[in-house]
């Protein structure tokens, strides 16, 4: 008997969906449970609390709110945004390479050291793993007498021993910006040297030794050899450190205090005043939501840039 058709074409028998009866979760569905719930209740309720308190227009001064989108207009107005944005920016650019370009020279540093036997390589490694460990108010307290002005400021007595005149490290506004980049990068590069310190050795020898033979220098096979060997490292390794610039305020508080003039209130630090300074439960957690926007791009361009890695 012929098959049905439906003008002229005959009709072919669609396969059925089958589903498993005895269809069970994942094995690691159980052992993952304890994580994803301490993970929701530390971290997802806080950020969803984060956003709805954002539509409020809610005070540390009172307990009642009311839900409304004037907060985002008032803080979109707001007339410092342009200014602590723009310190933010440099703040992070700033940090960021310094990071890496003294964490990557001091792990290469090591990494000889240790191949020639050299004594004094984990002293040294110690004293720059020291810095990352101290609290970021400690380091900024430990700045402030570095750079201080007056006669034991630790810089500007050297300086004075040498007949130059006390420099205004925290109280010029330029100079300022230098200052709390210059401690966020003595404290932040012995992450970058530790990850690429252990890259480094992952680094094919043989390539190495070929472009030796070949003629080039230092320079041109690090460029050439090195780096390209250990990409996916300092991708990772910058957004890590970009997002964690990105949100430091304590260092900064205990430096400067965002001044003078606000030349050093970055984008955390400008949170922090608008909630436990001006009291703004509200506008600050719209600034804590833009600081989350800007790491969430982050990550999806680290996500990206490892994908074509990975290509």
């Amino acid at each position: 008997m012929a098959a049905p058709t439906v003008r002229g074409v005959p009709r072919r028998a669609q396969p059925r969906l089958q589903f498993p009866v005895d269809w069970r979760p994942p094995q690691q569905v159980p052992w993952l449970a304890p994580l994803i719930a301490l993970a929701t209740l530390f971290f997802l309720w806080p950020v969803l609390n984060v956003i709805r308190l954002a539509f409020t227009n809610s005070t540390v001064l009172r307990d009642g709110y009311s839900y409304t989108f004037q907060t985002f207009s008032q803080t979109l107005t707001d007339p410092a945004l342009p200014s602590v944005l723009g310190v933010t920016a440099i703040f992070v650019a700033a940090s960021v390479a310094g990071q890496l370009l003294l964490g990557l020279l001091i792990a290469i540093v090591m990494q000889r050291a240790v191949a020639r036997g050299l004594h004094g390589a984990v002293l040294v490694r110690s004293v720059v793993l020291s810095a990352w460990v101290m609290p970021g108010i400690l380091i900024g307290v430990i700045w402030q007498i570095v750079l201080n002005e007056g006669p034991f400021g630790l810089v500007n007595s050297a300086l004075g021993a040498v007949g130059i005149g006390p420099v205004s490290w925290l109280s010029d506004t330029k100079l300022a910006v230098v200052s709390a980049v210059t401690a966020n990068v003595w404290r932040g590069t012995a992450f970058t040297m530790l990850l690429l310190y252990a890259a480094l050795h992952t680094v094919n020898r043989e390539l190495v030794d070929a472009a030796k033979v070949d003629g080039a220098g230092r320079l041109r096979t690090l460029w050439h050899v090195t780096l390209p060997q250990i990409r996916p490292v300092l991708l990772v390794n910058t957004i890590l450190i970009t997002i964690a610039t990105l949100n430091t305020f304590d260092m900064i508080l205990s430096l400067t205090g965002g001044g003078p003039a606000q030349a050093t209130e970055v984008l955390a630090l400008h949170t922090y005043n608008a909630v436990f300074v001006n009291f703004n439960l509200a506008g600050g957690c719209v600034f804590a939501l833009f600081l989350l926007l800007a790491s969430l791009i982050l990550t999806v361009l680290y996500r990206r840039l490892l994908r074509e890695e990975e290509l």
